[in-house]
């Protein structure tokens, strides 16, 4: 096995815990790669074609890579729920402050799509452009996507698993499965099998296969403005899944290469390589400007309950009072959740933030803040794609959101199926609150209520 010089090093995350990366190649052009859920930084130099395939890309620029956090040479989720897909993003801006990198073409295999995709659209000053190999998520309405992932597979999934990780037989399923033209390659099979058991736990791997499963990043397909390259091969359903993927992203370029295998690593990487530097080597051209100006966020709408009748009850200023407090309240708490309160008209507040699982948190705050102060509050949350203007949000996900609240009741917090979705495996408790209409908005609305934030 190829002995290795390449520093590992480690990024301290927003909420303290260690995330393993390293650095390789020198240049312009800064590249994070996000490959399969199963990683170590270190074993995956031991694969020649991957290995083959980092130092291509790092002969472009910087390659960035990492251990997503409770996997490989990163801190381990010991008595800690596993990651959602908002500590994970936070984990890659943390890695891109520590490796010094202001703009990154976002890199995204397989599952690592969902991440760099969400990634793109939630940090597009971060992000240069963004490629996505063999694109896979599990939206929650499966017949306009076909890629959605079958309950029954995804348990098939997590048997053979507690059955076999890290176990020659498990490695050449998959293998036999996701890399047919590598079948029998024994030692790429025996790679594969120490890679699971340097990676994590089976149960550590149960948890991201149910994360996978569950989880839904198609709202954040239209909130993408980077340009967007989509390799695949031409599988049954890889490509037009691709395809799905390619049509919800704006100016997106679709390629579709021969192949039969899923594993970027078997087959003609060097196809996939070739499409992913012509790719970066016409950005390291163009430079194309960072377009801010539309992100996709969450949008928190807080309302007291009966004001009208509480101000009449406690006067003017007794009551202007009261809501100075509230208002300073919920400002502090907003900050501590790293959101940022966008007005204050009336008596609501309106603020947003970068992931649904923080704007959750701080929801359930707010409501046990206004109880302290004698005040009942109702509040409403939705995530979409927003126009940035100055200081201000728009656009028609701060019109849900606002909508979202008006059907709230006292101390209720009410959330739109596409906030419910995004923080899948966050510990977040939901009951469902019906399908409902927003006024002035088309369609209907699944709503759930917030019961354990």
């Amino acid at each position: 096995m190829e002995r290795v010089s390449v520093e590992s090093r480690y990024a301290r995350t927003f909420d303290g815990m260690h995330v393993a990366y390293q650095v390789t190649g020198s240049g312009n052009v800064d590249m994070v790669l996000l490959r399969a859920w199963v990683g170590d930084i270190e074993h995956e130099w031991q694969e020649p074609v991957l290995a083959r395939m980092m130092r291509r890309l790092g002969s472009l620029g910087r390659l960035i890579r990492l251990d997503r956090r409770g996997m490989g040479l990163s801190d381990r989720m010991i008595h800690r729920p596993p990651p959602t897909l908002e500590e994970r993003l936070d984990d890659i801006r943390a890695v891109m402050d520590a490796a010094e990198s202001r703009r990154a073409v976002l890199i995204g295999l397989a599952d690592g799509s969902s991440l760099a995709a969400l990634f793109a659209a939630t940090y597009p000053e971060r992000t240069r452009a963004l490629i996505l190999y063999e694109p896979v998520a599990r939206p929650a309405r499966p017949a306009d996507t076909p890629w959605a992932t079958g309950h029954d597979e995804s348990e098939r999934t997590i048997a053979a698993i507690r059955d076999g990780w890290g176990t020659h037989g498990l490695a050449a399923r998959w293998v036999a499965s996701g890399a047919p033209s590598r079948a029998d390659d024994e030692p790429f099979i025996e790679w594969l099998a120490e890679q699971q058991r340097r990676a994590g736990s089976r149960e550590d791997a149960v948890a991201l296969v149910e994360l996978q499963r569950d989880t839904d990043i198609s709202v954040a397909l239209p909130a993408i403005h980077v340009p967007t390259l989509i390799v695949t091969r031409d599988r049954p359903h890889a490509s037009q899944t691709a395809q799905v993927v390619a049509d919800r992203i704006s100016g997106a370029r679709l390629v579709v290469l021969d192949g039969v295998d899923h594993f970027v690593i078997a087959g003609d990487t060097d196809a996939v390589v070739r499409e992913m530097e012509a790719f970066i080597e016409a950005l390291s051209e163009l430079d194309p400007e960072i377009d801010a100006d539309r992100v996709l966020a969450t949008v928190l709408f807080s309302d007291i309950v009966g004001s009208t009748t509480l101000a009449t009850e406690m006067g003017d200023r007794n009551w202007t009072d009261l809501l100075g407090r509230h208002h300073e309240a919920t400002r502090r708490i907003v900050a501590t959740y790293r959101g940022r309160v966008v007005d204050t008209a009336g008596d609501g507040i309106f603020a947003s933030f970068d992931g649904p699982g923080r704007a959750i948190r701080c929801a359930v705050a707010i409501v046990a803040g206004a109880s302290q102060l004698g005040l009942e509050v109702r509040i409403g949350l939705h995530t979409g794609e927003c126009e940035v203007a100055g200081a201000q949000l728009r656009g028609i996900a701060v019109h849900i959101g606002a909508r979202v609240a008006a059907l709230a009741q006292a101390s209720e917090i009410l959330a739109t199926q596409t906030v419910k979705d995004l923080v899948s495996g966050s510990g977040i408790g939901f009951r469902d609150a019906g399908v409902r209409h927003l006024k002035g908005v088309p369609g209907e609305w699944h709503l759930y209520q917030v019961s354990d934030g």
